[in-house]
């Protein structure tokens, strides 16, 4: 009974990752460019996704540690499926269009099958290779995944950074990630892993939403922020993108956050406004940014439960930025 018990912890200890990790993130940058020894991957639009499969066990958790596992079973599946006792992916969930191209607001709908686009492997059957560069740990992850529907190798665009963009922007995606081949895996913001952007696409917070008109239920449109130094500030509203069941749903989640003053520095001159207490962040799709620091042409795409209210800073271009 004792040599069971031995044997059963030693199992346990074998397939235990004996850590957990911090996605690595990229930075932001405005423009386009071209490095020698870096590689250029397409950006997806989708959730980030740490996976890790120890034993007979598969979890997904998200950028800030929330388990996603039931909400993927198919990908915690596929990966279960894999031969090796221990692993350690990072990736991102995609729903694709007809035209292979990831969007956010289809993977929300889950109106097509998800897949996981995987762009790192960071420890494998009891080996750690987060000290290892990027061209170690690609080779390592193409052999891992073999040739599945399910889970996919991120894409490379070109070796040239400039005519990466411009495929990029040729098939519509959101950007580009560019990543020095030579580094190691570094948890939380890093200058080894850049992005440029394609389609004006981010994060903001609902600060608060305008009444009804019309045949329109439960609310109007969406009084949207972001922070910049340690305040929220207004950026304008959507009032676009929004099918009549996501009407209901986030009109439920609003219930409970009500409050009676703005949770903005700056709110707007709007009649008949609710305010919420800044927790719920929006996926917001935009032309531009205008001359006074708001969004131009807005759209709804989705709540993201990934980050918190908090981390949705306002980026770089944001005209007030040197304001």
């Amino acid at each position: 009974m004792a040599q069971q018990s031995q044997y059963q912890s030693s199992y346990k200890a074998v397939d235990r990752i004996p850590f957990r990790v911090r996605p690595m993130l990229a930075t932001l940058v405005p423009e386009p460019f071209h490095k020698n020894g870096w590689v250029y991957e397409e950006k997806y639009d989708g959730d980030r996704i740490l996976a890790y499969k120890e034993g007979a066990r598969v979890h997904l958790f998200s950028r800030n540690a929330k388990d996603h596992t039931a909400a993927f079973p198919e990908i915690a599946a596929a990966i279960g499926a894999l031969p090796n006792r221990t692993l350690l992916l990072d990736g991102e969930v995609i729903a694709l269009d007809n035209h292979g191209v990831s969007r956010f607001q289809l993977l929300q709908r889950r109106t097509v099958e998800p897949k996981f686009a995987v762009f790192d492997c960071l420890y494998k059957d009891g080996r750690d290779f987060r000290g290892d560069p990027l061209s170690a740990r690609r080779d390592i992850l193409e052999s891992v995944l073999g040739a599945g529907k399910l889970l996919l190798p991120s894409k490379r665009l070109a070796e040239n950074g400039l005519a990466a963009y411009r495929i990029a922007k040729q098939r519509g995606h959101e950007g580009i990630v560019a990543k020095d081949n030579s580094a190691p895996y570094i948890e939380g913001r890093s200058t080894k892993w850049l992005k440029v952007k394609v389609r004006h696409e981010d994060e903001f917070v609902i600060a608060g939403y305008t009444a009804p008109s019309g045949r329109r239920k439960y609310f109007g449109a969406l009084l949207l922020g972001g922070y910049r130094e340690g305040k929220l500030r207004y950026v304008g509203k959507v009032g676009t993108g929004f099918s009549e069941s996501t009407l209901a749903m986030l009109h439920k989640k609003f219930k409970p956050l009500v409050r009676r003053r703005p949770a903005l520095i700056d709110p707007p001159r709007e009649k008949d406004v609710t305010w919420l207490a800044p927790r719920l962040v929006a996926q917001i799709s935009f032309q531009e940014w205008t001359a006074d620091g708001k969004l131009r042409q807005p759209a709804f795409l989705g709540l993201r439960d990934d980050k918190s209210a908090r981390e949705v800073l306002l980026p770089g271009d944001y005209p007030e930025a040197d304001k």
